[in-house]
């Protein structure tokens, strides 16, 4: 009897051993080590490679597959909380492992999804050069997002603008990667929560974030969407990689997606260089690595580095590509490829291992589910629609304004002219889920909300964004003819709800026009597109003056803009205030203080055209012609830009003066420089400033200016600011000729300016080797 009761208690504490065992992935309170380690080890083959999968949220319900991820569906943020506790609901309770999935959405400039606010697009965020406004505007699409149950942003891109033929720039920050990677890091911070947080965990309201696209997509053969880029390491690691690295080093980034094209040869979802002895060995990131929708499938049927779907999955796998999306035709073949010992199950440990750590850490088996109540709460509140406005208000550049035509004074004018396709048209970019007026606020609407009833608004569209018909000009004539001034409103029609034409097409109360730019929407010719340009030849004729509001997504070749109209505005797509921002700027209630993230090239023919351009680049005859007297470098034409990087003007002045630097000669430390800023106009604005260095003398060319820091300070009229940056010895490194990041002794120019080709001040410094 007593040697039953032991043999019944040893078997009894067995099976509560093994329940307390059982428990320890459930377990909050245990390490997220240690619940990733006991949770592997209870997979199964095929399990695991399902967690290296995705489905849509609408189905994770309709098997008991337990996926890695599930995508948001384009559709009302209400509808989407319930989809998603459905979901998750099913995948907690329901499933052998009860791993819930991630839920990803788009975020680029607010939740993909009805409902939400709609934010400028990433251009626009780039040109108001104020990191702490981007934070704080990805704080708020994370709160939106989360609300409906959103756990990771395919948000935000780290690609450089460096071709306007290319249709996505307009998903980019700007053409330098110092400013691209300050301005990704203060979305990932703001959307993410702050690195020594997330070290530990994702915060309540907040998504882990997604850095693509990687490497050197935007760069590709023509300016045409996933083509080839030519790029050499060292090109690829000074330009195209430095603000990945700030934002796996400095923000934290959780999840890295590959870009579709090839680099050298090697598609970037096979490339080992990239993602793991760079992405891993030597940034140490710890977050996993999201496949672009398919691009996996790609090495197959796009690239032909495989012969079928299982090599496809080898290729990728062994590169350190760890979750296929959007719908896997080719990690589901891993299984075999394990059973048939072709390939290692401690590759698979490995990627699933990543993903489960990011479940964890965003607290995924602990969260509440997602509450219609919260939607209602916490989606496009007053709060958040003033921040719309004040993005819109800071993205907006003025680029001419000959005589001091802007702002126009209310008081002393009768009536206005307001023209062109995007007068009366919302446009957000890509990445949107709508385009209907009711959306948001036309250039029209703000003027008229601005201006009230005492002043005349004349409206005629004139022309559409690609139709060759100018039916509308005699209207816009007319229209012209009868006002004091005229607002022209042209620029381009961007893909919405998604990409690559797996989004839809324009919808009741929406443009007709076709897609002009975004993903998949490249283009041979810079210039205004379709009869725009002819609409203002003939508002021109009529004398009257004319101010340029450009609501597009890339650079533009506006040469004959520049030279015959007084004023232009760059509003690139200003979100769902812009309408109302852009009257703020027109009639001075906001002084302009956008300033541009692009080069504008003179022509297409021009491109590629950038700041921070070698000193081999602009020729060696130095003798520009022009048709009438031709010349060299170019015959018929200058090289210079049309308008340059950091370029915009203010309704004040400002002036730059008694620059300092604490050392003139120094080695492995920090340096200080300053410079004073002193608004010497009658209005209160914001100034950029901008500091550049150029290496004078270095082993590998280098550029003749790149930037190293930028501060947006706002000055009262004749107030002053002394602007100090540390400069590390590391920002005058390079790569060199055995591909190591070194800093070279010898002599460095220190630039301060209004713009890249404007630099009011510099000093010369030396740096000794210790």
């Amino acid at each position: 009897m007593v040697k039953s009761k032991i043999l019944l208690g040893v078997i009894i504490a067995s099976v509560l051993g093994i329940q307390v065992q059982a428990q320890v992935y459930k377990n909050p309170k245990a390490s997220v080590e240690e619940r990733v380690k006991d949770l592997l080890s209870r997979m199964t083959l095929e399990e695991k490679v399902e967690q290296m999968c995705m489905t849509g949220i609408g189905n994770f319900d309709k098997t008991q597959a337990v996926y890695g991820v599930c995508e948001s569906p384009f559709e009302g943020l209400e509808h989407v909380a319930t989809l998603s506790a459905k979901a998750k609901k099913h995948a907690r309770e329901n499933t052998r492992l009860g791993i819930p999935p991630i839920q990803i959405a788009e975020c680029l400039h607010g939740v993909l999804a009805y409902g939400a606010t709609i934010y400028p697009q990433a251009i626009a965020q780039g040109s108001t050069w104020n990191p702490e406004l981007i934070e704080r505007m990805a704080a708020t699409i994370a709160t939106e997002a989360s609300s409906a149950g959103v756990d990771q942003a395919l948000s935000p891109l780290f690609d450089l603008i460096r071709d306007p033929r290319y249709g996505r720039n307009e998903e980019c920050y700007a053409e330098d990667p110092y400013l691209v990677g300050i301005m990704g890091s203060a979305f990932v911070r703001g959307m993410q929560g702050s690195p020594e947080q997330t070290k530990v965990g994702i915060p309540a309201g907040k998504l882990m974030c997604t850095a693509k696209h990687f490497a050197g997509y935007s760069v590709p053969w023509a300016g045409i969407n996933l083509a080839p880029a030519s790029l050499g390491e060292r090109e690829l690691r000074t330009l195209h990689l430095t603000p990945f690295e700030m934002v796996v080093k400095d923000a934290n980034v959780y999840s890295v997606m590959p870009s579709y094209n090839e680099v050298d040869g090697v598609p970037a979802h096979a490339n080992d260089f990239l993602l793991n002895k760079v992405l891993r060995d030597e940034w140490g990131f710890k977050g996993y690595v999201f496949s672009d929708y398919g691009s996996v499938s790609h090495l197959y049927n796009f690239h032909m580095i495989a012969k079928d779907r299982p090599e496809a999955a080898m290729r990728a796998i062994q590169a350190g590509m760890d979750l296929e999306a959007a719908r896997p035709d080719v990690y589901p073949h891993l299984v075999q490829l394990v059973k048939d010992g072709k390939l290692s199950e401690g590759l698979i440990d490995k990627a699933v291992s990543r993903i489960l750590t990011a479940k964890f850490k965003a607290g995924l088996f602990e969260k509440p589910y997602a509450d219609i109540k919260n939607v209602k709460k916490n989606v496009h509140t007053p709060e958040h629609i003033a921040l719309a406005r004040q993005i819109a208000e800071e993205s907006v550049i003025l680029l001419q304004n000959e005589n001091d035509l802007l702002p126009l004074n209310k008081s002393s004018l009768k009536s206005i002219a307001v023209v062109g396709p995007n007068a009366n048209q919302v446009q957000y970019g890509d990445y949107s889920y709508t385009r209907d007026n009711k959306s948001g606020v036309t250039v029209l609407e703000g003027i008229k909300k601005a201006v009230g009833d005492k002043v005349t608004i004349n409206y005629a569209k004139g022309c559409g964004i690609t139709d060759l018909s100018k039916d509308g000009f005699q209207e816009a004539v007319k229209a012209a003819q009868e006002s004091d001034v005229v607002v022209a409103v042209l620029g381009e029609t961007s893909v919405i709800l998604s990409g690559l034409g797996w989004g839809k097409g324009p919808g009741e109360g929406e443009i007709q026009d076709p897609f002009t730019t975004g993903e998949g929407y490249d283009l041979t010719d810079i210039n205004p597109i379709g009869v725009q340009r002819e609409l203002l030849q003939a508002l021109k004729e009529t004398g009257k003056p004319i101010i340029l509001v450009l609501v597009h997504g890339r650079p533009w070749s506006i040469k004959w803009e520049k030279e015959n109209l007084p004023a232009i505005l760059e509003a690139w797509y200003p979100g769902e205030q812009g309408g109302n921002a852009i009257a703020d700027i027109l009639f001075g209630d906001v002084n302009p203080s956008g300033r541009l993230n692009a080069t504008f090239p003179q022509s297409v023919g021009h491109i590629p055209v950038f700041y921070d351009y070698k000193p081999s680049a602009k020729g060696i005859n130095r003798e520009p012609g022009t048709p009438e007297k031709p010349g060299r470098d170019y015959v018929f034409s200058s090289p210079d830009p049309l308008f340059p990087f950091g370029f915009g003007l203010s309704y004040t002045t400002f002036e730059f003066s008694d620059m300092k630097v604490s050392k003139k000669k120094f080695g492995k430390e920090d340096i200080q420089v300053s410079v004073k800023v002193t608004n010497t106009g009658k209005r209160k604005g914001k100034e950029v400033v901008q500091f550049y260095i150029n290496d004078k003398i270095s082993t590998v060319t280098t550029p003749v200016k790149a930037m190293k820091r930028f501060k947006k300070i706002e000055l009262e009229p004749g107030a002053s600011k002394q602007v100090t940056f540390n400069l590390s010895y590391k920002d005058l490194g390079l790569w060199n000729s055995q591909m190591q990041f070194v800093t070279e002794p010898g002599e460095f120019e220190l630039m301060f300016g209004q713009s890249a080709e404007d630099i009011k001040c510099k000093e010369t410094v030396e740096f000794v080797q210790n």
